[in-house]
């Protein structure tokens, strides 16, 4: 049997012994948060097997806590957990974000602290890019982080930070130099979020909730140790994390649209509109999802077109902003007929009226 059938079908058996019912299907995934308690028996076992295994970060090298598998191995794995609709064991911007960018960037001092914590699920991470005066031009930042001694003092703030409010760490773009051009002069780093000068407040949208959060910084520290590559470089390592962000193969490999397919959808319009012989009856929406489907496979073809086509271990380049773009466009698209379908009960959501979805 060659290697890779042989590691399928151990791959098969291994998931159908140890991944729990409750890790199966729709439901909770962790993201290494130390502020998240895990809800559900099965999530937290699913974690613990997966992490003994390696498999919370499949391609990342053992020795920081990974699984070590080739990128050939890694897409056997999605598959067959996809076929047994096996959810992530722990997800967040530790695995998918800074963790693929240390192992770029990173040296090796900062890869054996960091990277183990990440794959165990012990830390969650939040992102210090955006600020209020420099959203979409971000390489006007003016948070500034001055060297003293060993580490770095940081005052100013950052906005619109997700999940800032359970991160334990900050990967944080910061001025280092602002004498020189506005792209040169910034730094990358990382920082704690458990200290006096870290201070955050969520920003409340229409909801009453939301991930989205203000952080102010007050001579906030940085250790000298925790500088990502060089001083008043960072704006390279900053855009080669967003790359990261959006090439994770697993992403690339499943698409941002999941599993919203034909049949999910189609089981919608089943439901609200009726069918006939077999189909949706109004064909009008039939012709509607069959585009939305269409335009979905091809995205997901293309994007594991994209990955085989990579280099072992390396990540996609510029192709990836244009899935980004797709996948979000398709998102609007796929929520747009999920609502349509469902008539006026697409606009409520409590009552005898509406169902929980």
């Amino acid at each position: 049997m060659p290697d890779l059938e042989r590691f399928r079908a151990d791959t098969r058996e291994w998931l159908s012994e140890n991944c729990p019912p409750g890790a199966r299907g729709p439901g909770e995934v962790y993201n290494g948060s130390s502020k998240i308690k895990i809800r559900d028996p099965d999530t937290q076992l699913w974690v613990e097997r997966m992490v003994a295994k390696g498999w919370t970060c499949p391609l990342w090298p053992k020795k920081y806590g990974g699984g070590g598998l080739s990128k050939d191995q890694y897409v056997v794995l999605l598959e067959e957990m996809r076929r047994i609709d096996a959810r992530p064991a722990l997800a967040g911007f530790g695995t998918s974000m800074i963790g693929p960018t240390l192992l770029e960037y990173g040296t090796e001092e900062q890869k054996l602290r960091h990277l183990p914590r990440i794959a165990r699920g012990e830390v969650e991470w939040c992102q210090g890019y955006s600020e209020p005066g420099a959203g979409s031009d971000l390489a006007s930042l003016q948070t500034r982080a001055v060297l003293e001694g060993d580490h770095f003092v940081i005052n100013g703030s950052k906005i619109w930070t997700s999940g800032a409010h359970n991160a334990d760490w900050m990967f944080i773009l910061v001025r280092t130099d602002p004498s020189v051009p506005k792209h040169d002069g910034i730094s990358f780093m990382l920082l704690p979020m458990a200290q006096p000068g870290v201070v955050v407040k969520p920003i409340r949208l229409i909801s009453g909730e939301s991930p989205f959060n203000q952080v102010f910084f007050d001579n906030a520290i940085a250790a000298r140790a925790d500088l990502v590559g060089e001083l008043n470089k960072g704006w390279t390592v900053g855009k080669r994390l967003l790359q990261h962000e959006r090439s994770g193969m697993e992403s690339l490999l499943a698409g941002s649209t999941g599993g919203r397919g034909l049949s999910g959808l189609a089981a919608i319009a089943r439901r609200y509109i009726g069918e006939a012989d077999g189909k949706v009856a109004d064909p009008a929406m039939r012709e509607q999802i069959a585009r939305y489907d269409m335009d979905s496979r091809s995205l997901r073809l293309t994007q594991r077109r994209v990955v085989e086509e990579s280099a072992e271990g390396s990540t996609p380049g510029p192709a990836t902003s244009i899935f980004k773009v797709m996948s979000t466009d398709l998102e609007k698209v796929y929520f747009d007929l999920a609502t349509a379908i469902r008539g006026s009960e697409g606009f409520g959501w409590e009552g005898s009226g509406f169902a929980v979805e």
